[in-house]
């Protein structure tokens, strides 16, 4: 037994003992260089990304603050304060100008002659008679008494109390004569020139006095179209996305309508415009620059994008929860409605708002539909003419009068606050239904 137990073990080679050669490939100092190498690379990477965010942070910080500075003020607006005399006869036939004029001209005893006179009129806003009218309208107890008023100055009055005309400048280069400034100057000094907040810009409508003009108009009729935008591309949208995901067969045809969908996502906009004005305008005759044209062209706009974030949003629940439903003995339908759907919301609620957002920046099919219109009255219905806020910052920008400047900004900065609303909306709403697997 022993003998052919020591064959045995003969038998057997011997483990081979491993030589002691090199050092491994991870503990040499050529590894140590490399991932040093590779750490520094990471480090320049990282710092390079947070040098991009910070350069973008910075520009977006440049672009909003300088359209900050130059419509912060039209936030505000100049007043100049009058003891007005109400005669009767007057206001019964309609002349509020001259009770203006006199109070004006009572401030100015020294100045008889009719130059100076025009100059110390100009003062005032064209709009100044009507703002009267509105308070004896209010206040019929005025007529026949003297009262204190705070009637709007002109925007070239309003815009040197701002500071926005140097003093410094020659009267010709200035735009603005020196008259008109001695004038304003002895109003502040007796403190009959003040500022206080402009209402006026929100709550009426365009106009061609730029201290009269204000984006009301443009503000309901942003709405209205929005409001005509969300009731036909929501519903439409959601129910698109939710055969194709769920119900539709998954052939030639429904690939070539995918493919479509795709594409008109990334058409551009005033081919929507085009659309519109072709079809809506041209065959069914509807009304021109009304707020219900351009909600269905904002609707056909946004309906690709709403189509395309409901389908992600679905596709993006767990098969696990359709197994299950069905298990259970729903119904497909019943399994969509009940179970998919609710859990799909978040993502479908945040690609409508972002599509709704997209739908209130857009000017070029608006413009084709005939928005572009000069419009004074506050739309109150779907078929009335009006515009919206990125027509009505078009309009402004291109006028040459230096008040509509600061109006432009300060419609720039409403139009951006609509939209961050909008955008915190999607987010607060994605965030309260969010669940997470």
């Amino acid at each position: 037994m022993t003998d052919l137990i020591e064959r045995e073990t003969a038998a057997v080679p011997p483990a081979p003992v491993r030589a002691a050669g090199p050092r491994s490939h991870y503990k040499g100092e050529a590894f140590a260089r490399r991932l040093r190498a590779r750490h520094a690379a990471e480090r320049r990477f990282r710092r390079a990304g947070a040098a991009a965010v910070a350069v973008a942070a910075l520009m977006l910080v440049l672009l909003i603050g300088s359209i900050a500075a130059r419509g912060a003020s039209a936030f505000w607006e100049t007043r100049i304060r009058l003891e007005v005399a109400l005669d009767p006869a007057e206001v019964a036939s309609g002349n509020y100008t001259a009770p203006l004029r006199r109070a004006l001209h009572a401030q100015f005893p020294q100045v008889t002659d009719r130059a100076g006179r025009r100059v110390l009129n100009d003062l005032l806003s064209s709009g100044a008679p009507y703002e009267l009218e509105a308070m004896v309208a209010r206040d019929p107890a005025m007529v026949g008494t003297v009262r204190t008023v705070w009637v709007r100055a002109d925007d070239e009055i309003d815009q040197l109390a701002k500071g926005h005309y140097r003093r410094d400048l020659p009267e010709g280069e200035r735009g603005l004569s020196d008259a008109k400034v001695a004038a304003a100057d002895a109003l502040a000094a007796a403190g009959a020139l003040a500022q206080g907040f402009n209402t006026t810009l929100f709550t009426a409508g365009d106009s061609r006095e730029p201290e009269q003009a204000g984006m009301g108009g443009a503000i309901v009729g942003s709405l209205l179209t929005l409001l005509v935008t969300m009731l036909l591309s929501v519903p439409v949208g959601i129910a698109a996305a939710v055969y194709l995901e769920e119900f539709a067969p998954k052939n030639r045809w429904t690939g070539l309508i995918e493919v479509n969908i795709n594409n008109l996502a990334a058409v551009p906009s005033i081919i929507f415009g085009l659309l519109g004005l072709a079809v809506f305008l041209g065959f069914f005759g509807l009304p021109r620059s009304a707020p219900l044209v351009g909600g269905l062209v904002m609707a056909l706009m946004t309906l690709p994008v709403i189509i395309i974030a409901a389908r992600a949003a679905l596709r993006a629940v767990p098969p696990s929860i359709r197994d299950a439903a069905l298990a259970i003995g729903a119904s497909p339908l019943q399994t969509v409605l009940h179970h998919v759907l609710p859990l799909a919301l978040p993502g479908i609620l945040t690609g409508t708002i972002i599509g709704m957002a997209r739908a209130l920046g857009e000017t070029a099919p608006l413009l084709m539909i005939g928005m572009v219109a000069f419009i004074v009255d506050i739309p109150h219905g779907l078929t009335d003419s009006a515009t919206v806020l990125p027509v009505q910052i078009y309009m402004w920008a291109d006028s040459p009068e230096r008040a509509f400047t600061e109006r432009t900004s300060a419609a720039i900065l409403v139009l951006l606050g609509f939209l961050v609303l909008l955008n915190g909306v999607a987010v607060i709403l994605r965030r309260i239904f969010e669940r997470r697997w």
